[in-house]
């Protein structure tokens, strides 16, 4: 796709501005729900869960109740900062020896070897148990003001109206029509009349209305969070899940929390970034920060500045590949960021990993689970190696930034390994080199994210790209297209020096956007 555009074709957004709080957000109508939850005298944590369990519908290839993720959360009134911890974990019962390795090396995003019927990937054996209902619950509870019932209100209501087709859906669905047709609910749901949905040119855009997914959380909003856990929503699961071959459990559901952390502080210029801590991509962020920020000096962004972000990545995944574990492919997350007019923040990333995860809608719930297996090595004896009831190592990196003592800046993307690279980038536009959000989010920008092979958006200057490539000479160059997706896709909100709340999102992503309460 991108070898047939024109080099001089360029995106560009306009930032959303407003006192009374912004919500950024991987597809529009979210960030619309977001800032109406705002408006309404909900917090940014409000808004946050009503926008995480809106994109469940609107996004359902990305994130959803059969996934997981993190989130971390500035809490104004205490001054504090928190990270929830929803991720996916593996089913108790799993065993390593029913993933087996063959020859060749594993499809789909991760450089794993080759298992046998590609189970860690594809369908119920690739199934971990997920999180987010969970993390929903804990945030709410800890730091929301509206009770379950209006959080999962305006999900159902979009549940109930359908996700209108258009042209990027059905690109997307295309794209994974061929293991979307191998489970029944999934061809039924996202394949009508056996093929992928699309637009009439003249006529009223259709709609896919998932009926069942409707029925679950009208449940989960009238029975609470542990419905999905220990009640009758759970026993559909396991039921489901069961009789497709998964060996997740009614006790893994039952027996799953999320977690409330303390972030990982790191010192960046004159701001103080708060990360996710452990198996994310926080510790490594530190590391490439850490081999950077020596040469990203001068005031001025130049080609040395690009060459330094490049070996503080390189450094650091050369680091994370050997003493963590992880993968070498992107994933299809989402991330959104909300601040409201107290000051409270939210930088969110949840996933199903994989497009469309496991592929499995599971029949009686209509929802659609993630394949967190993909995220362990299938090679045993390794640091993130298979194996029963543990967390895999993941790229998120939802990444709240203080300055001094007050709130500034909610960052974060998706797109597996590019998040790092994208998100380090950015806070250096605007912690070293002072650049309005909008400016930033324009601005070209490198991957690095395969140790000594870095990627050139080729809008960057010939003295930046000369500059990458006489340091790293497998350099290349990759567009910044919407699809497939060659860096990653952004989203933040910042408070500017006037008060005013600004928003900004990945500019070459069609669906994304922002909104203002």
């Amino acid at each position: 796709m991108s070898q047939n555009l024109s080099r001089s074709l360029r995106y560009s957004k306009e930032p959303v501005r407003s006192k009374g709080g912004v919500v950024a957000a991987q597809n529009q109508k979210a960030a619309d729900i977001g800032a109406s939850v705002l408006r309404s005298g909900g917090n940014a944590i409000d808004a946050a869960v009503a926008t995480a369990f809106s994109l469940a519908v609107l996004e359902p290839w990305m994130s959803g109740i059969g996934g997981g993720g993190f989130m971390v959360v500035w809490d104004a009134k205490r001054k504090k900062a928190h990270v929830i911890d929803y991720g996916m974990i593996s089913a108790a019962a799993l065993h390593p020896a029913d993933y087996p390795l063959a020859e060749g090396v594993g499809g789909d995003l991760f450089g794993w070897p080759l298992v046998v019927d590609d189970r860690n990937i594809l369908g119920y054996p690739s199934i971990a148990v997920p999180g987010q209902p969970e993390g929903m619950r804990l945030a709410l509870e800890s730091f929301g003001t509206r009770n379950w019932q209006q959080s999962l209100g305006p999900a159902i209501e979009v549940a109930r109206e359908g996700i209108e087709v258009d042209w990027f859906l059905s690109m997307v669905v295309t794209s994974a029509a061929k293991d979307l047709a191998r489970f029944p609910a999934s061809r039924a749901m996202f394949l009508p009349d056996g093929l992928p949905p699309s637009a009439d040119w003249a006529g009223v855009a259709p709609r896919l209305k998932n009926e069942a997914l409707l029925a679950s959380l009208q449940r989960l909003s009238a029975a609470g969070a542990r419905d999905y856990y220990e009640g009758e929503l759970a026993a559909k699961l396991v039921r489901d899940l069961q009789a497709g071959g998964s060996k997740i459990a009614a006790s893994d559901l039952a027996g799953y929390r999320a977690r409330l952390v303390e972030p990982l502080r790191y010192t960046h210029g004159d701001k103080t970034l708060l990360l996710p801590p452990g198996l994310t991509a926080g510790p490594s962020l530190c590391d490439a920060l850490e081999v950077a920020a020596p040469k990203l000096t001068g005031g001025v962004l130049s080609p040395q500045s690009f060459v330094a972000y490049a070996e503080g990545l390189t450094a650091s995944y050369e680091k994370r590949l050997a003493g963590m574990g992880d993968d070498n492919g992107k994933s299809c997350t989402t991330h959104f960021c909300v601040i409201d007019g107290e000051g409270n923040m939210v930088a969110l990333t949840q996933t199903l990993l994989s497009l469309f995860g496991s592929r499995v809608m599971l029949p009686e719930s209509g929802v659609l689970m993630n394949n967190g297996i993909m995220w362990f090595d299938p090679r045993p004896g390794r640091p993130n190696s298979l194996g029963p009831a543990k967390r895999p190592l993941s790229n998120m990196l939802p990444t709240l930034v203080l300055d001094g003592d007050e709130p500034w800046l909610a960052i974060g993307a998706s797109g597996g390994r590019r998040i790092m690279p994208a998100v380090m980038q950015l806070l250096s536009f605007l912690i070293d080199y002072r650049m309005p959000l909008a400016d930033a989010f324009h601005q070209p920008r490198i991957d690095a994210s395969i140790p000594g092979q870095p990627f050139c958006d080729p809008l960057l200057d010939e003295a930046t790209r000369a500059a990458v490539r006489a340091r790293f000479p497998k350099a290349g160059e990759k567009r910044r297209d919407p699809f497939p997706l060659a860096y990653a896709c952004p989203s933040a909100v910042m408070i500017e020096s006037d008060g005013n709340r600004v928003g900004m999102t990945e500019i070459a992503q069609p669906w994304a956007g922002m909104a203002g309460a």
